[in-house]
């Protein structure tokens, strides 16, 4: 989920917002550099990963292959897909341990208490805070986020939140990475079955505030799905293409999702993705 929190750096005053703002490659170095100096003896690993600085309190070897083939791999295919410019800042990845060492130091480093098991961006610290040992698909999940807030400034969060929820399950299909059904699925067949869901044009026109509210699970799943459709039907560049051209006008992405579907009765639309969605099974 993205989060943007008003939190304080207790461990880690290291850098002002200007000097943040500096991506050059000696920048990064003298950011891991302060970094590894102010966790020396704490059991840390420090790597840059660019766009980001990674940090974990895991064994060496086991950050490095995290930073690899986790970071590295989805910076390179969501960039492949979907987004030209890195973000504008150094941002730092915490991968923490467990639980303990998550919940610990999210509130020593962030003074922060999640309300997320998993993770989250946290876009005022410059900073993904994550509990690893839940797996690496929330973390891929929260690298689109600062992707999106580079590239397409005012996205309204059912994309945000479909696109990132859409790779919290991926992988590599023909050199391009691949969202597969999740935990989500059921309960949207569930909210499908009693008839719970919102109309898309509903949907899009949230706010933040009403997707993140007493809805938020169906609200995320209804935008994973959707993406999940336009992805198997190889539409799903194309949406985000008009999407981005055409914010402006069309704010909430409807009118953009009616032209890529050639679509204009989405009543009819929608019945029809509800029986897709139906028709799915974790694991695909």
């Amino acid at each position: 989920m993205l989060r943007t929190a008003c939190l304080v750096s207790v461990l880690l005053p290291l850098l002002t917002h200007a000097a943040l703002s500096d991506t050059s490659d000696a920048a990064y170095q003298k950011h891991a550099a302060e970094l590894t100096s102010k966790l020396k003896g704490r059991g840390f690993t420090v790597i840059v990963e660019r766009p980001f600085i990674v940090i974990g309190d895991e064994p060496t070897h086991v950050v490095q292959r995290r930073s690899e083939n986790t970071v590295k791999w989805a910076v390179n295919k969501l960039k492949l897909a979907y987004f030209s410019k890195d973000p504008a800042e150094i941002l730092e990845i915490w991968l923490f341990k467990d639980a303990d060492s998550y919940r610990t130091h999210a509130k020593e480093f962030f003074n922060d208490e999640p309300e997320t098991p998993y993770g989250y961006y946290s876009s005022q610290n410059k900073a993904l805070i994550m509990n690893i040992a839940t797996g690496g698909g929330t973390l891929v999940h929260e690298i689109v986020h600062p992707f999106m807030e580079a590239n397409f400034p005012g996205v309204p969060a059912w994309f945000n939140e479909g696109l990132g929820s859409l790779y919290e399950q991926s992988g590599d299909v023909n050199g391009r990475i691949h969202g597969y059904t999740n935990w989500r699925l059921p309960g949207l067949q569930k909210a499908i079955r009693e008839r719970r869901l919102s109309s898309f044009k509903i949907l899009f026109a949230t706010t933040r505030t009403q997707f993140y509210s007493d809805r938020t699970g169906i609200n995320y799943a209804q935008a994973r799905y959707l993406c999940y459709y336009l992805q198997q039907k190889n539409l799903l560049t194309r949406f985000y293409s008009e999407f981005h051209s055409n914010h402006e006008t069309d704010p909430t992405g409807y009118k953009s999702l009616q032209k890529v579907l050639a679509r204009r009765d989405m009543d009819s639309f929608q019945r029809q993705w509800e029986a897709f969605v139906l028709r799915l099974r974790v694991g695909q």
